[in-house]
């Protein structure tokens, strides 16, 4: 996936892909044969075997093919749908419009069985079929990422200058591919866990007082955001650097930042930001700071799943072992906290001293 080229994506090639995969459907059933459906399969989880093994589920290596067959109902259910997205996708390509994944789960709710998961599915499939990505297809997200700093970039018609308000908030490009005319005054990029934190920063005009970008996903980060944010790396050539909070989810959206979805795996070379540093928080900065104990929250049984699942991920051993250290410190001391609770130490820790402290410092993994 990671050498597709532009002229192998572009609306043409896909449409000629379609046309030339239900063809050889159409053949099959005329005379009578089975139909095989092979797509390649990915990873779905992470699990070191041996010590002697390497890392592949961050990449866009493929762990076998799966073959759906007609003789079977199940499967056969499951091309229904497949053909049903893609005699969506190719009125959309065809059309030059665009639709989310909810959209098109509305146009057949009852073929798709009530279930949107069936049409996440059909969507990756068709992806892997074609060897594209998924915004390729005109299929995209909802988006829910902002941004805000020293930043100015053209999306189709529309220019958007955040340098002329640093600390005003932006919504993340849906069509990224339509980003234009990036120009960037700023010396970092910082990535935010959450909204809240995003907009204590912005309220506290952190952008204008340190020349910098922020972005939030708002959580886990949609493909939107980590489209726009992988762009805004390879045009600016900046530094970037994630705040998460010290719990597992925290860490689990520094990793999908990092290494990508494992869902998302066919595309994981377009999503994934192998140059991000994490910037904390860290188990360490509650004592080095001197964080009230009232502001620890102990580790709940689901949190503690959470962190022994993701120590079994191998590029937690093989790539970023230091960051492995930090999340086995957190189970030993079973508290976490989160980004917040800094500002209970001093009000304006967290937009004017420790954050640019850390980055001037080099107090980041």
């Amino acid at each position: 996936m990671g050498g597709r080229s532009e002229a192998s994506t572009n609306p043409s090639h896909l449409l000629q892909r379609i046309r030339g995969f239900t063809l050889v459907l159409i053949e099959d059933l005329c005379k009578g044969r089975t139909s095989l459906v092979s797509i390649d399969r990915y990873r779905t989880h992470c699990k070191l075997i041996g010590p002697g093994d390497k890392c592949s589920c961050n990449s866009d290596m493929t762990d076998g093919r799966e073959i759906i067959s007609m003789e079977k109902e199940s499967h056969a259910n499951r091309l229904d749908v497949l053909l049903r997205v893609l005699l969506i996708t190719q009125k959309l390509l065809l059309e030059g419009k665009h639709a989310s994944k909810r959209d098109i789960y509305y146009m057949h709710p009852s073929i798709f069985i009530a279930d949107q998961a069936n049409v996440d599915r059909a969507i990756s499939d068709t992806c892997i079929l074609l060897h594209c990505s998924r915004h390729n297809l005109n299929v995209v997200s909802a988006g829910k990422g902002l941004v805000m700093g020293c930043l100015r970039f053209k999306e189709s018609n529309r220019m958007f200058n955040c340098i002329r308000r640093p600390s005003v908030a932006y919504p993340v490009p849906v069509y990224v591919e339509e980003v234009k005319h990036i120009m960037g005054f700023a010396r970092y990029i910082l990535v935010v866990e959450k909204e809240t934190v995003f907009q204590r920063l912005a309220n506290d005009k952190f952008c204008e007082m340190n020349r910098c970008i922020v972005i939030t996903g708002r959580g886990y980060p949609d493909v939107p955001t980590r489209r726009f944010l992988r762009l805004l790396i390879d045009e600016l050539s900046l530094p970037v650097y994630c705040l998460v909070d010290c719990d597992p989810f925290g860490f689990d959206i520094l990793l999908t930042y990092r290494f990508g979805s494992m869902q998302m795996a066919y595309d994981a070379k377009l999503l994934r930001i192998p140059e991000i540093r994490w910037l904390g928080i860290f188990s360490s900065d509650a004592e080095a700071i001197g964080l009230p104990r009232r502001c620890l929250l102990p580790l709940t049984h689901r949190d503690k799943k959470k962190a022994e699942a993701l120590l079994q991920r191998c590029y937690l051993h093989q790539q970023v072992p230091h960051w492995r250290l930090e999340i086995e410190k957190m189970l030993q001391r079973e508290v976490k906290f989160e980004i917040e609770a800094l500002s209970v130490f001093s009000i304006s820790m967290l937009s004017e001293e420790h954050l640019p402290a850390k980055i001037q410092e080099g107090r980041h993994l």
